[in-house]
């Protein structure tokens, strides 16, 4: 669904990375902006500083599955990324709330899952392709800026495809231009919540 009139909604899937989601924490910072990362469980032990940091610099957290790939006959194995997640940021940060399947595809063994692990899926009403091996920054702010409305969710990515490796690198030379564009509406960038 559509969130608040004056309000977009930030989200990057299939982090963290040791090296991409630092360079798009320290764009976001830059701009003084925070979002929803979507992370994928069996990537936290590679970097949980970075999702400590994800959490320290106030950004909210979002499940995206153990693995990214399609749930149709197999468990997204939620129970086993909430436990990475809170292995790497502690008890005491909030639970994860949302749950965006891989793909955007909800099977109902996802469905299922997600709701006996009070996750709510979400989706998005824009997305960048930008993990694409062809996707540009120019491609990326243009794909964004078509969508872009107050209560729309924005999705791009923090980590790149394995078929290309560096497709990070449009999301982030399109971002800032992405964040001044929604201050120049008078948006408000944030998190889903």
């Amino acid at each position: 669904g559509m969130g608040r009139t004056d309000h977009v909604a930030l989200t990057f899937d299939d982090g963290p990375d040791p090296v991409s989601t630092p360079a798009i924490l320290d764009l976001l910072r830059a701009h003084d902006a925070r979002a929803t990362f979507f992370l994928v469980g069996e990537r936290i032990a590679r970097a949980t500083d970075v999702v400590q940091r994800i959490v320290d610099e106030g950004h909210e957290i979002g499940v995206h599955g153990w693995r990214h790939r399609y749930t149709f006959t197999s468990s997204p194995r939620l129970a086993r990324c909430l436990a990475a997640i809170s292995d790497a940021v502690g008890a005491a940060h909030p639970r994860p709330r949302w749950f965006r399947p891989p793909y955007g595809v909800l099977s109902a063994t996802s469905a299922l899952e997600a709701a006996r692990h009070r996750l709510a899926p979400i989706l998005w009403t824009t997305w960048a392709k930008d993990w694409r091996a062809d996707a540009t920054p120019e491609s990326v702010e243009a794909l964004m800026t078509s969508g872009l409305a107050g209560g729309a969710t924005l999705l791009l990515h923090d980590a790149s495809a394995s078929r290309a490796p560096m497709s990070w690198t449009a999301t982030a030379g399109a971002l800032p231009a992405l964040l001044r564009e929604c201050a120049a509406r008078d948006l408000r960038v944030g998190p889903l919540c």
